[in-house]
């Protein structure tokens, strides 16, 4: 383990990623363990910050250490030192917490434990996604390779247009997974821009007309496919988050 650690991470220059990618992780469980304890009127645990009766969100806590810790990044000048690295745990840190909250942000409204919450635990996980498929190397529509020259630059530039075009393609068909996945493996942009469009999408609302045989189709495969698959999500996410309450 210590020499995959050694190879993959530190010699590979993901060592900052990997501290942020780790901090992001543990700061988003510790977090929504204490907001479900204070939901839960647990007397031992510290309640909300509450100074003169002014909830603060940990939101706001968030960009604090959001700031602290990119602008801490840039000034040091030594990629590889402790601090690089621990600026970057503190990044990972506020990012969490800010994210915690997207939907709250998005809204201007406290809807952490509404129905409307759930947006903030998606992005949470799309989130962790994106970095985990970083942090393992793949890098979105191969921009790794605009390091080579001449004839090897127009070839990889016209891949990563079209690959572009088709994960923007299938993001509009409402396949949010898909498309971010096709930003980092083009298959998967290919076979979304393909398939047909979920209801109610941006694709499907312009193109699909009320009566058409494809909304009718789209809309059977949602019902079987879609649905089984988002009641797990839905599920997973309620495990790990606290479920929302209804009506909210």
């Amino acid at each position: 383990m210590a020499d995959w650690f050694t190879r993959e991470i530190t010699d590979a220059g993901r060592l900052r990623l990997f501290l942020f990618f780790a901090a992001f992780i543990v700061t988003w469980l510790f977090i929504r363990f204490s907001v479900r304890m204070i939901r839960a009127r647990i007397r031992w645990w510290p309640g909300n910050v509450t100074p003169g009766g002014r909830h603060i969100h940990h939101v706001v806590f968030g960009l604090v250490f959001m700031c602290v810790g990119g602008v801490g990044g840039l000034a040091v000048a030594d990629e590889t030192s402790g601090w690089a690295g621990f600026f970057a745990a503190v990044l990972g840190a506020g990012t969490a917490l800010v994210l915690d909250e997207f939907a709250l942000v998005l809204n201007l409204q406290d809807v952490y434990w509404s129905p409307r919450g759930r947006l903030s635990v998606q992005v949470v996980f799309v989130a962790i996604a994106i970095v985990g498929l970083l942090l393992v190397g793949l890098r979105p529509l191969g921009l790794d390779e605009l390091g080579a020259g001449g004839e090897a630059v127009a070839n990889v530039t016209v891949v990563l247009l079209v690959n572009l075009t088709l994960s923007v393609v299938t993001l509009l068909k409402g396949k949010v997974w898909t498309g971010l996945l096709g930003l980092f493996i083009g298959l998967f942009s290919i076979v979304g821009a393909i398939r047909l469009a979920r209801p109610g999408s941006p694709w499907a609302l312009r193109r699909y007309p009320e009566d058409s045989r494809k909304l009718a189709r789209a809309q059977r495969r949602e019902r079987r496919l879609r649905g089984p698959i988002g009641r797990f999500g839905t599920h997973l996410g309620d495990l790990i988050a606290g479920r929302p309450t209804p009506g909210e």
